[in-house]
C-alpha cells in the first residue's frame, strides 16, 4: 500500500471537516497556529500551501474530532469520530 499521501488532506476534505464541526476559517487558523490567509488560500486552491501547514490543519481538525477517510474507490472524505465510550452507566 503506497504511503506517500497518507498524511495529506485536500481542500474539499478541509471544508467538509469544518462543516461537520461548525468551525469557521478563523477558528481553524487559530487551532492550527496558522494565518487566516493560509486557510483561505488552501481551501480555495489559490496557492500552494506547505506540507507543514497542511499537517497543522489536519492535526487541528483531528484534535477537534474529525477522522479522515482514505481513498477507497468512492473518494477521500471526512467524518466525525465516534464519541469515546468511557462514561460508566449508573
Amino acid at each position: 500500500m503506497p504511503t506517500e499521501n497518507v498524511d495529506k488532506i485536500d481542500p474539499a476534505q478541509c471544508r467538509g471537516a469544518r462543516g461537520l464541526l461548525n468551525m469557521t476559517q478563523p477558528q481553524l487558523a487559530r487551532a492550527a497556529g496558522l494565518g487566516l490567509s493560509t486557510i483561505v488560500d488552501f481551501e480555495r486552491k489559490r496557492r500552494a500551501v506547505s506540507p507543514e501547514a497542511i499537517a497543522a490543519i489536519r492535526r487541528a481538525l483531528e484534535a477537534a474530532g474529525i477522522e479522515f477517510i482514505d481513498e477507497d474507490g468512492g473518494g477521500p472524505g471526512a467524518r466525525l469520530r465516534k464519541p469515546s465510550q468511557h462514561k460508566s452507566r449508573k
